[in-house]
């Protein structure tokens, strides 16, 4: 990192020319010579955006294509000369603001308008990283304990120039909280097989699968079939919309980064789905995660709970959650044989966090409960922090298209 920049200053200067006389203006020695020229003013335009100051920017080494982790390593505050304050280009925190009491989870709005294209923005609630986004701008929940905190809002351009706001905020109290209508909530991602070119994380795993690209698409505020008016519907085909075998066993996943924080272990993830074709996919994939990273300790870490009804797997019509540190898919004994087609059905997943391990609780299907009551340890070196939820569509063998839309997604966490 380097050193405080020193402010940015612009001068404006000006002379009158008066024939045989020499004048000292604005601290700057000019001789002028006879002229009967009319005197004119000059007027300097409006100064844009500062200069980025002299001091060498941060060295960028992280890249999609070259680094293990899905971004770049967060750093601790405390140890970074941005952890007080840096404006290499212009940083709004719009909210909270400074000394402010709020609730928990509190809504943190940020933008930052560089020269450079952005690289990416974090939040840090004493000095643990609970936020990350390429985006340059944020609009995030943030789970934060009760008490008095020390906020930093940072963010950096692809050019290695970073500007940051440290604030003083009082959390007051928090609840147990919900966040509704996910299905319709700003901020939804999509991938195939890997992430595409252009996004920060080219050419990462994403949804797994053929790496032949499926035609894909979600389309937010649907209103029939719906149940409260707001359904978003998913739909998913080989290109051209009928089977083709090319395209088989690929998928699309979708996700939205709702939230951060670290002050919520217990979470129940309910949602209503409806799908057209129930004999058509390989599977239909439901999942939460929740990663933050403690620079201080230098462990970031992702708890992963994903679960998938797996139709024509090698354990077809089963229910399947994820092992997080093995990476791989467990059967377990629920069952899962293809829902009725042109109907809401109602699923609810009960979850937990519990030290460095995944807890699934319980699985509800259509009124129909299951102990699940199983462990597995987390994902240990996960940089991008966030609580998300997500949905995956997976094609068959024979790219059979279908279509699925969700509803009343909620999340509650405490």
């Amino acid at each position: 990192m380097r050193e405080a920049r020193s402010a940015r200053y612009y001068h404006h200067y000006h002379h009158r020319v008066v024939c045989g006389i020499a004048a000292l203006i604005a601290l700057s020695l000019s001789l002028a010579g006879c002229s009967t020229m009319p005197q004119t003013t000059t007027t300097q335009p409006t100064p844009g955006q500062p200069s980025y100051p002299s001091t060498p920017p941060v060295s960028i080494t992280w890249s999609s294509s070259t680094s293990n982790l899905p971004a770049p390593t967060a750093q601790d505050p405390a140890n970074a000369d941005w952890g007080t304050g840096s404006d290499d280009f212009p940083l709004t925190v719009s909210n909270p603001t400074a000394g402010a009491s709020v609730t928990s989870p509190m809504n943190v709005v940020a933008s930052a308008t560089p020269k450079n294209p952005i690289f990416f923005m974090r939040v840090y609630v004493d000095n643990v990283s609970l936020y990350y986004t390429s985006s340059n701008s944020i609009n995030t929940q943030l789970f934060v304990a009760p008490g008095k905190h020390t906020l930093v809002v940072m963010a950096e351009d692809n050019a290695g120039y970073v500007s940051a706001i440290p604030l003083t905020v009082t959390v007051t109290s928090q609840a147990q909280t919900t966040i509704s209508g996910i299905q319709n909530v700003p901020g939804w991602q999509s991938c195939s097989a890997v992430f595409p070119a252009g996004s920060q994380r080219a050419g990462q795993l994403c949804a797994a699968g053929s790496t032949n690209v499926p035609t894909s698409a979600m389309t937010e505020g649907i209103a029939t079939p719906s149940m409260d008016g707001k359904s978003a519907q998913f739909s998913m085909s080989a290109p051209g919309g009928t089977p083709n075998p090319t395209y088989g066993y690929s998928n699309y996943l979708y996700f939205n980064p709702i939230a951060g924080g670290n002050n919520v272990s217990h979470f129940t993830y309910d949602l209503y789905f409806w799908i057209d074709h129930p004999e058509a996919p390989q599977a239909l994939e439901f999942d939460l995660n929740q990663a933050y990273d403690d620079t201080g300790s230098g462990v970031p870490q992702r708890w992963v709970w994903g679960s998938e009804c797996n139709f024509k797997g090698e354990t077809p019509g089963r229910w399947d959650i994820w092992d997080d540190a093995s990476g791989i898919w467990r059967a377990t004994s629920i069952p899962c044989d293809p829902f009725p087609a042109n109907t809401w059905n109602h699923l609810t997943w009960s979850v937990e966090r519990v030290g460095d391990q995944v807890h699934y609780i319980t699985l509800t299907v259509n009124g129909q409960a299951y102990n699940v009551d199983t462990y597995y340890t987390n994902q240990a070196g996960w940089d991008l922090e966030e609580i998300d939820t997500a949905f995956q569509m997976d094609l068959d063998s024979n790219a059979d298209p279908y279509n699925v839309w969700l509803d009343q997604v909620n999340l509650t966490a405490y």
